[in-house]
This record gives structure tokens, C-alpha cells and sequence, in this order.
């Protein structure tokens, strides 16, 4: 058994997840136990830089430095409070916090068929001049480039400040090979949430929201899992509430306020007309599409309608929604048998029973129900790659992120 801490702060730069994780086996026999997690708030200023550096803001390489630094301490102290009265940890697991993400041939988390795309490029594509069977990127100017992820937060000053081998850059070595560089969850889904007969969809919802489809446990399973982002998770709730109180809040509690307003169909019938939605897998986006200049075009497309703040979030809620099961009705070889929810948008009450509503007989559940934890089954995911990497164990699947190979994921830092 090893003592892994796994760390991760998501695109909604909510705080630094932490887990201390206690693991053994390797694949199918892999057995994992959370010793303690906890969510660390950034400092109000922190957290602010970041946004606005997801935002597109322009600053210098001094203060991207500065960022940097300031990032990986905050990880580093809370990699070691996690362990206060438990045993000592041998290795970290640091994804870090992402500030930029361009999928491969693609700009700012649009990738094929994004807002870049020309409006006669989109006719071509419609028409059949541009065909599934065309390079994977065909819009871009050069269509095998590869994709970019940047992480926040190094790997080495982490170990330097804990004195714990650290691994960070996962999304790295995934994109080298051609893959997107996310989601790069499924594989341990897999080994940890599975089940012979049944198929199921793990949904994270973060600030984005991505899916891992695992088919049951039989027949080359491994091989047919699927994994991509969905689209928006809480980042456009998020922005919506923090725009709608002029910053007082960040986010909407239980969904509560969205509840009590009534969504505006066309205008979510509109919204999904977005190239995203119809981009098949392997796909994957961010703060670059599903941000601040996203929510503001949505905010004058709503102005026509005339809505209350609380349909206004109503209808991005309903957005996400949507969106998620839009995938999974469009891209899925079968729909699953069940879908567990995980992350911050699991504890949303009002998006899980719009998902539950727009899934029908499917039930809708979290990972809790199933003995892993939605709160910290990401930050877990990360502890169990980290693990990995020090065995020498490939942690991506390239069904899931369009990678050439399985690849060791992380650079080790000691």
C-alpha cells in the first residue's frame, strides 16, 4: 500500500482539491481509500489573477513567474496539511491549475468546427465537402499541429517544499503524442467504477464538464471506452452569478435561485447551435470558449426575451443540461444503464434533477453512491496517475483523448 497525495484545482478555480489516498494493486485489482480530503480555498486576490489570466488578460512573463510561484506554494501547503495525523505521504500527484487549453489544430479550446470557423468553411463542412474521414483537424492551417496545456502551480517546487516526490505536467506527454490532453480520468474510471453488466457514464462537472463511458466489464471493454468534454459545467453558472450579484456571490447554491426561474427554450435551442456541441469525440475545451466572452454574447442574446435573473440562470443551468445528454444521445454507441455525477456541479440539486428529467428512465446518481467520492474523485484520479507514473504504468487511453499510444503521463520531480 502506498500513500499518495492527489491535488488538483479545476476550471472553476474554486480552491485546490487535496486528497491523501491510500493505494494498492494496479488495474483491475486497484483498491483505493481516502484518509482525508479537503477543498483550500485560493486567497481572494489569487484566485482573482487567475481568472483574469483564463479571461485572456495580458500579463508579463515576470508575472506569469510571480503567478507560477504563488500557485505552486499554495499546493505545496496544502499537500502538507492534508497529512496532519495521518502518515506521511511517499508521493504527490499535482495537476495544477490550468490558465490556458488549445486542443490540437485548434485555438483557445475550440478546436475542429469552433467559433473560428468561417461561415463558408461551415457550409463545406455541412454539404460534405469536409468529411469525418478528413484529417482530424481540417480547419486548421496546419492539420496534424499538435494541441497546448498549461498547468500553473511546477512540480519541483512542490517536492522541493514538501520533500515528497512529486509528479505534475500530465497533460504533457498525451498531447506529444497527438492526443487532446483531456480527459485524462477514464482510465481510472475504469478500474475503479465499472461493473460487469452494466454500462455506465461517470459525468464530472467542474467548471467544464467532461464524461467517461464505460461499457461493461466483458468483451475487449478496455478498448471501447470513450472520454471527452461536454461543454460548459458551473463556468458559465459561475460567471452568470458572480455578473448577476456584481460579485457578491460565485456561485448558485444548491442550483436554488436557478430553481425558482423558468428556463427560455429558444434561446437554449439557439445556443446549442454552437460548432462544439456537434464536434465529435475526441474533444476538449475550456475557460478559452465557455468563459467571460462566451457568457456576455449569451447575456445579449437574452436581452430580447426580457428574463428575470432567475430564468437567466434557469437556462444556462438548463444549458449545461442539455448540452450533457445532447452528447450522450449524439456520440454514445448506446446510452448507459446509469450516470454518476461527480464534482462541484454533482451538489448542484436543480442541474441533477434537469438531468434526471431530460434522461428519463437512466438513473441519475453520484460516485458517493458507489463507494468514490464526488467531491475529490478527480483530485483522487491524480493520485492514482501519479502512482502509475512511478510504476511505469501508461495512464491515458487514447480512445478518450485521440492519442497515437498509450503514454507514461507526468514528468517526476524529486
Amino acid at each position: 500500500m502506498t500513500y499518495v497525495i492527489g491535488l488538483i484545482s479545476g476550471t472553476s478555480v474554486d480552491g485546490i482539491d487535496a486528497a491523501l489516498v491510500d493505494i494498492s494493486g494496479t488495474d483491475l485489482d486497484l483498491k483505493i481509500e481516502l484518509l482525508a480530503g479537503k477543498t483550500y480555498p485560493y486567497p481572494a486576490e489569487l484566485r482573482e489573477r487567475i481568472l483574469a489570466v483564463c479571461a485572456g488578460e495580458s500579463i508579463s512573463m515576470a508575472e506569469l513567474a510571480e503567478l507560477d510561484d504563488a500557485i505552486a506554494l499554495a499546493f505545496a501547503n496544502n499537500a502538507q496539511n492534508i497529512q496532519n495525523g495521518h502518515k506521511p505521504a511517499s508521493l504527490i500527484g499535482s495537476h495544477g491549475q490550468t490558465v490556458y487549453h488549445r486542443p490540437p489544430g485548434g485555438e483557445g479550446g475550440r478546436g475542429r468546427g469552433g467559433e473560428g470557423e468561417t461561415r463558408e468553411t461551415r457550409e463545406t463542412r455541412k454539404q460534405g465537402g469536409i468529411s469525418s474521414s478528413s484529417p482530424r483537424f481540417p480547419h486548421s492551417p496546419t492539420p496534424h499541429s499538435l494541441g497546448y496545456s498549461l498547468q500553473l502551480g511546477r512540480g519541483a517546487v512542490i517536492a522541493h517544499v514538501t520533500g515528497i516526490t512529486t509528479i505534475s505536467n500530465f497533460r504533457a506527454a498525451d498531447i506529444a503524442a497527438g492526443g487532446q490532453g483531456a480527459p485524462l480520468v477514464p482510465r481510472v474510471d475504469a478500474y475503479l467504477l465499472s461493473h460487469p453488466q452494466e454500462g455506465r457514464c461517470i459525468q464530472n462537472i467542474g467548471g467544464i464538464g467532461n464524461v467517461a463511458y464505460i461499457p461493461p466489464r466483458r468483451d475487449n471493454w478496455l478498448e471501447k471506452i470513450l472520454g471527452w468534454d461536454t461543454g460548459p459545467g458551473n463556468s458559465l453558472l459561475d460567471l452568470a452569478v458572480h455578473h448577476l450579484t456584481a460579485g457578491a456571490k460565485t456561485y448558485d447554491e444548491n442550483g436554488d435561485w436557478a430553481a425558482s426561474g423558468t428556463p427560455c427554450h429558444p434561446l437554449i435551442e439557439q445556443w446549442l447551435n454552437q460548432d462544439y456541441f456537434h464536434l465529435p469525440p475526441p474533444k476538449s475545451t475550456g475557460r478559452e470558449l465557455f468563459g467571460v466572452a462566451y457568457l456576455h454574447q449569451c447575456l445579449k442574446d437574452a436581452e430580447i426575451y426580457q428574463l428575470s435573473s432567475a430564468d437567466l440562470l434557469a437556462t444556462i443551468t438548463e444549458l449545461t443540461a442539455v448540452s450533457i445528454v445532447h452528447n450522450y444521445r449524439t456520440f454514445l454507441p448506446q446510452m448507459p444503464q446509469k450516470v454518476f455525477l461527480c464534482g462541484g456541479g454533482s451538489r448542484n440539486l436543480y442541474l441533477k434533477r434537469r438531468l434526471q428529467i431530460l434522461l428519463q428512465s437512466i438513473p441519475v446518481l453520484t460516485t458517493d453512491e458507489v463507494g468514490l467520492s464526488a467531491d475529490f474523485k478527480e483530485a483522487i484520479a491524480f493520485a492514482v496517475l501519479a502512482y502509475w507514473r512511478n510504476l511505469g504504468i501508461p495512464g491515458n487511453l487514447p480512445t478518450a483523448t485521440g492519442a497515437s499510444q498509450e503514454v507514461l503521463l507526468g514528468e517526476i520531480n524529486r
